[in-house]
């Protein structure tokens, strides 16, 4: 049986043509196109902290096709690689366009919902910012268990002054498009959460000034004054994510199909699979290979074409 689908795609600067080739695409992967329109959106990130981030276009094509799952594998059979150059092709169910069923997006923090690392942030701190990116790296690629290269990473900050978790995140600058995303979706009834494999210490600031319904990150010790190099309590990793995703779903009785997750690395995959709809931003490939979408332009706020919004 046929099923109403939508196509999105994303684009900087669209190419001379671009429409005909990915209706094209469409129509050569078993797709019938019922009606499509581009939307040019500027000055995205109206946060006042992304002047140096340009607009983009999104493209939403109405579909009818045999699932989701084929049609995105005919248009984009290497996850890794853009079928049309510089051009996002992304396939979502057309519920997800039914603003009258409550939602809820799931966002992890750091390099996505946030621009930086703050573990890279501490560190610079201990004159160490390079040894522990490139730890944050691999552990992002899931080369390395992240649990414990949290806890590595963490070590190196014993001894630093509690200070210096507000000067860091006094620094922390959203993604571009962060706040239109996050007041958009609060406006229009949806839930918003992020989980961070980070610490509480600076998430929770952020989630108050966006008014996020749910948070979780790692705690940060500290003993007098003074960052221990521990976290304490669970450590929140790729499963303790996807937990995250399930138990505030349950709590706010949205069904696990109106849930998007939102991620950039590997410690992302378990809840990206947990979700209904899961979208890698501008993410590492392990990511990139399992996710259903992919926002490769650096504006978080186009995830509102996913919904309608």
């Amino acid at each position: 049986m046929p099923q109403k689908l939508i196509v999105v795609a994303f684009a900087v600067s669209p190419e001379d043509g671009a429409t005909e080739s990915v209706l094209e695409r469409i129509e050569r992967s078993g797709g019938a196109v019922e009606s499509h329109n581009w939307v040019r959106v500027t000055d995205s990130a109206s946060d006042g902290q992304a002047t140096d981030v340009e607009g983009y276009n999104a493209l939403t094509v109405h579909v009818t096709a045999s699932s989701p799952e084929t049609l995105r594998e005919a248009l984009q059979p290497d996850r890794l690689d853009q079928a049309l150059p510089g051009v996002d092709l992304n396939v979502v169910d057309a519920r997800w366009f039914d603003n009258s069923v409550r939602k809820l997006v799931v966002t992890d923090v750091d390099s996505t919902l946030i621009r930086q690392e703050v573990i890279e942030m501490l560190a610079a701190h201990v004159g160490l910012e390079a040894e522990v990116a490139a730890v944050t790296e691999r552990a992002m690629r899931g080369e390395i268990d992240f649990e414990q290269s949290l806890r590595d990473r963490v070590a190196v900050l014993k001894g630093l002054t509690a200070s210096v978790i507000h000067e860091v995140s006094s620094a922390v600058r959203l993604s571009p498009g962060a706040t239109v995303l996050v007041k958009t979706l609060l406006g229009s009834g949806h839930a918003v959460a992020a989980v961070s494999g980070g610490f509480h210490q600076i998430l929770d600031p952020l989630a108050e000034d966006l008014g996020l319904t749910r948070a979780a990150a790692n705690t940060l010790e500290i003993e007098d004054g003074v960052l221990t190099g521990r976290v304490t309590g669970p450590v929140v990793d790729r499963e303790a994510k996807a937990r995250f995703l399930r138990q505030w779903a349950e709590e706010l009785d949205i069904a696990p199909e109106n849930v998007m997750a939102v991620g950039d690395g590997a410690n992302d995959v378990e809840m990206c699979r947990a979700a209904g709809l899961s979208v890698a931003y501008r993410a590492k490939p392990a990511l990139r290979e399992v996710a259903d979408t992919q926002l490769n332009i650096p504006n978080l706020d186009a995830l509102r074409f996913f919904v309608d919004l």
